[in-house]
C-alpha cells in the first residue's frame, strides 16, 4: 500500500455538453475572486448534475476559482453555470473588494508633522 495523494478523474463529459454549447455568459462574466454562495430555495430537480454540485459546494462562500477547482473545469465553464444559478436566483455573488486607493504620501506626512507638532 503507498501513500499517494488522491488524483481527481477529469469528467468524461466535454466543457461545451456541460454548457450546452455555450462559451459566453449573456453579461459581463464574473471575476475569478468573486464570491457565490447558494440562497435557500429548494433545488429543482430539473438541473443538470453541474448545477447540483455547485449547489452542493456552495453552501458558504467560495471564489468562482475554488468553485472550478472543486469541479474539474475550467472557470470559463463554471462561469456559465455560474451565470445560469444567478438568473434562477439559487446563486448569490458578492464582487471582489476593489484594491485600496493609494493615497499621497506627501499628504500623509504633513499630518504626521502636525501632530508631531501638537505633542
Amino acid at each position: 500500500m503507498t501513500d499517494r495523494p488522491e488524483h481527481r478523474t477529469p469528467s468524461a463529459v466535454r466543457p461545451y455538453v456541460i454548457t450546452l454549447g455555450r462559451s459566453q455568459t449573456g453579461t459581463a462574466p464574473l471575476d475569478w475572486e468573486t464570491l457565490v454562495m447558494a440562497t435557500d430555495a429548494a433545488f429543482p430537480a430539473s438541473l443538470q448534475p453541474e448545477h447540483h454540485r455547485i449547489l452542493t459546494f456552495c453552501q458558504g462562500l467560495l471564489s468562482v476559482a475554488e468553485v472550478a477547482a472543486h469541479l474539474g473545469q475550467p472557470p470559463p465553464v463554471v462561469q456559465v453555470l455560474l451565470s445560469d444559478l444567478i438568473a434562477w436566483e439559487l446563486i448569490v455573488i458578492r464582487p471582489p473588494i476593489a484594491p485600496a486607493e493609494h493615497h499621497d504620501v506627501t499628504m500623509l506626512r504633513k499630518v504626521l508633522h502636525g501632530l508631531e507638532s501638537r505633542l
